[in-house]
This record gives structure tokens, sequence and C-alpha cells, in this order.
């Protein structure tokens, strides 16, 4: 039992994106506690394998690489799931990347919506036909704050973020009657290998120390800390469980109250 979910997931599949490592990883392990069988999509296999090996035997963890962005590449992995059927989808995987929206390339723009906003779409829309024919499914997209409130320098990647939650939305009120809930989880700064590297690039670029650095990432949360990467996926875990059957088409942001 994990925080009062007793299993509740046995015999369900769940398929997350981007999942060796940081967030992914946390909510793999989570669904794996609550009895999910679990296959692991991302594009670095190594990693994977690793994660892989670290679940209990009851996963059956499986193994896809897949560029989330490629929609033949998606297709052929969603072939592959195990059993035939996504019960829970976690749309996962993602890049960031900052540039003031002067500098903002071309390239840019395309990477953050393909990655963040396409890759979502085309693994929601692999994932939905197994879903109606059962009567069941969770779809969780990972959102971010930035897909609720804008951030400078990041414009590209909030754009997507946002078109993450409009999805959400619509997706949702169109499964609503048939077993499937669509909701969007947006964390705000989270310990990953993300916020180091943003913590590196603000070191690079204005000399402040590493901790200086991390405690203005801090301040945007009320509660003025980092949240963790299994705080998002305990709430993944949630919405993903029967006892949140009735939530659908939202945006819960696990911020600390920075967004409300």
């Amino acid at each position: 039992m994990v925080d009062g979910i007793a299993s509740s997931l046995t015999g369900r599949r769940a398929v997350v994106t981007g999942a060796a490592r940081g967030i992914g990883a946390a909510i793999a392990r989570r669904l794996a506690a609550d009895g999910a069988r679990l296959t692991l999509l991302g594009r670095q296999e190594g990693p994977l394998q690793e994660l892989a090996a670290e679940l209990p035997a009851s996963a059956e963890a499986q193994v896809i690489v897949c560029d989330v962005a490629d929609p033949a590449v998606v297709k052929l992995a969603f072939g592959k799931i195990s059993g035939g059927t996504a019960h829970i989808l976690v749309n996962n995987a993602g890049q960031a990347a900052s540039a003031p929206f002067s500098r903002t390339s071309d390239e840019l723009w395309q990477r953050m919506l393909a990655v963040n906003l396409t890759g979502t779409f085309l693994c929601a829309r692999a994932a939905l036909p197994g879903m109606l024919a059962v009567g069941w499914g969770r779809i969780v997209n990972i959102s971010s704050t930035a897909g609720q409130r804008g951030y400078a320098y990041v414009s590209a990647y909030a754009a997507a973020k946002h078109g993450v939650i409009g999805l959400t939305r619509s997706l949702a009120l169109e499964v609503a009657s048939k077993g499937i809930t669509v909701n969007a989880v947006c964390p705000g700064y989270t310990e990953t290998d993300l916020l180091r590297e943003s913590i590196d690039n603000v070191v690079a670029k204005t000399g402040r120390g590493a901790e200086e650095a991390r405690a203005e990432f801090a301040r945007h949360n009320p509660q003025e800390r980092i949240i963790q990467p299994e705080e998002v996926a305990s709430t993944v875990a949630w919405l993903c469980s029967s006892g949140a059957s009735a939530i659908n088409g939202q945006s819960i942001s696990v911020s600390g109250g920075e967004v409300m």
C-alpha cells in the first residue's frame, strides 16, 4: 500500500514516456508500487533498462526506444506494447530551452512544439483506441506551471505547455462518457537534471554561486523550496486511481501555491 492506494492499478498496463530519469522515473516507480505493469519509453535504451531492472518483477517492465515527436516511430512503438493495450498513458517526455524572444529561432520553436506538444498528441492518439475498446483509461499529461502562466525567456516552451493544457481539456470532453479521463499535472521547478542544467546556465551567465541561483528558482514557490519528483508522481498516481474517476480535464499545479 502506498499513500492509501492498495494495489489499485493491478492488471493495468501503464506507458510512461520520457521514463528514464527525473519525473518520469519517479512516476514509473510509483505506478509499479501501485500494482501497474510498466512500459517505459525514451530515446536511450541504457537508462531505460537500468530503471526496468530496478522495478519489481510484478511490473513486468518493458522497454521501448521511441522518439515521441516522430509519428511513424510512435505508431510502431505502441504496436509493441505488451498485451496490446495501454490502460494508462503518462505523457512525460519533454524538453525545455530558453532564449529571449528576439533570439528564438525557428528551430528552437519547432523543437519545443514537437517534443512537448506534438509528442503528447501522437502518443494520446496511439493509446486511445485500446482504451476505448476496454472502456477504461487514464491519460495524464505532464505540463508545467509554464503552461498555466508566463515566464520570460521561455516563450516557445510556455506556448507548447499551454498547448498541452488545451489539448487535455478538449480530449477530456470527447472521452468523458467513455470511462476515460484526461488530466494535466503542472509541476513548478522540480529537482531534475533539467533544473540542474538551468542552475548551471545561470551560474555561467551571471557569475552567481550555485546555491544563490538555486534559491532564486525556489523563490517562485511560496513554500520557498524545490518540488521533488516523488511529489509529482503521487499526484499522477492519484489521477490514475479509482478515487479520481470524477477528475477530468483538470490542470493540477504541483508548485506549493505558485499557481492557484
